[in-house]
């Protein structure tokens, strides 16, 4: 899985919701600025950080990569 495809992913699921990359990080518990950096493909997330943003984003880590997958579709 790309990162940048990753990034871009959680990025569309955070605008979905209307978030801010501020108001996603603190429903993840996460740094805004690795928020950032995972949405501009330069950070490759750990499955832990899939877990954490999946569920601030109220969806599964599955569904999550999944997104990806039809990103690179």
């Amino acid at each position: 899985m790309p990162s940048r495809q990753f990034g871009l992913a959680v990025r569309r699921l955070r605008e979905e919701r209307g978030w801010s990359q501020e108001r996603l990080a603190e429903a993840a518990d996460m740094n805004r600025s690795y928020i950032g950096e995972l949405e501009r493909g330069i950070a490759m997330p750990s499955l832990q950080t899939i877990h954490k943003l999946a569920g601030a984003l109220a969806t599964t880590p599955s569904r999550l990569l999944e997104r990806c997958e039809e990103i690179a579709a």
